[in-house]
């Protein structure tokens, strides 16, 4: 039989028909492990990689994310236990928030909600979306759930990946053409994962290489923006920005970010939807088959090239 653990009560009761010998683990301690070997363990949603530390030395089959992310894993876990995230859990979640934060802002929503409590009855324009031309940095899964969206709002969609090509729906640019589409965006939405390539890809230069007044919008990781560059380019007025990731995170109460005009954020909650666990154990029903049946689980990620 197999040993599968997961970190909540609510996991373990939407996995209890299965035969399996399954255990309730936070990771918050090796104390809290089973005893023997484990098949799989399920992380808790959005635990940093570090959180992985107490697998050490423990006789653990393999890993099963919550998240989509995999920064750092593989400083932490040892190589012979295989990891998988959870793709297609929180792809179409994460492209309905960005649509939201890209409407909220290009719509200026913000603003017209401090003057419903202020009393102001402002009739001014504001940019929209219709007709504008979006830069999408990120062709994943993410990447392609939020170009879905896009196309309805009659905007041009120019999409951005590691390495120029063309797949069924038209050219992809590579990411080092980035400085040269920038200044026709009117939005510039960041969906791709961290690592070494995507760090501080927003910086100093690509921010001022865009046209005045057009809208950041980061999805992916933090750090996949310059936070200080980006502070310095909202500041004098030359982008707006929506951020649902930001660096550092958890944002500090007295963050500059917090109360710069031009700001939009929140915390980091685009796959957060109350349907979210209903996709997760549809995911862990059909990854402890592929264990029982000896088969590869989906989704796995090779760390190697993390």
């Amino acid at each position: 039989m197999l040993t599968v653990t997961v970190p909540d009560q609510t996991l373990r009761d939407r996995l209890a028909d299965l035969p399996v010998d399954l255990h309730t683990w936070d990771l918050a301690s090796a104390d809290g492990a089973p005893d023997g070997a484990v098949d799989l363990v399920v992380m808790p949603f959005m635990a940093p990689a570090s959180t992985l530390g107490v697998l050490d030395g423990l006789p653990v089959r393999a890993v099963q994310s919550q998240a989509l992310g995999y920064d750092h894993v593989a400083d932490v876990l040892a190589p012979d236990v295989a990891f998988a995230n959870a793709a297609g859990v929180h792809e179409a979640a994460t492209a309905e928030h960005t649509l939201a934060l890209v409407l909220a802002a290009q719509r200026d929503l913000p603003r017209f909600v401090g003057e419903q409590v202020t009393g102001d009855w402002d009739q001014r324009f504001a940019p929209g979306l219709v007709g504008r031309t979006v830069v999408l940095v990120g062709v994943g899964g993410v990447g392609e759930e939020i170009r879905r969206r896009l196309v309805p709002f009659d905007v041009e969609v120019v999409r951005v990946a590691s390495h120029a090509r063309t797949d069924g729906l038209g050219p992809v640019h590579g990411v080092d053409e980035l400085a040269d589409l920038v200044p026709g965006a009117d939005v510039l939405v960041l969906a791709v994962p961290l690592n070494g390539g995507t760090r501080h890809l927003a910086d100093g230069r690509l921010l001022a290489a865009m046209r005045p007044g057009a809208l950041v919008v980061n999805v992916g990781r933090g750090p996949v923006v310059d936070t200080d560059a980006l502070l310095a380019a909202v500041r004098d007025g030359r982008v707006r920005a929506a951020l649902d990731v930001v660096d550092p995170e958890p944002l500090p109460a007295d963050h500059p970010l917090r109360t710069t005009p031009g700001v939009l954020l929140t915390p980091h909650v685009a796959g957060r939807t109350t349907t979210m666990t209903d996709r997760v154990v549809a995911l862990l029903r059909t990854q402890i088959e592929h264990l029982a049946a000896g088969d590869p689980l989906d989704h796995l990620v090779d760390l190697r090239r993390a």
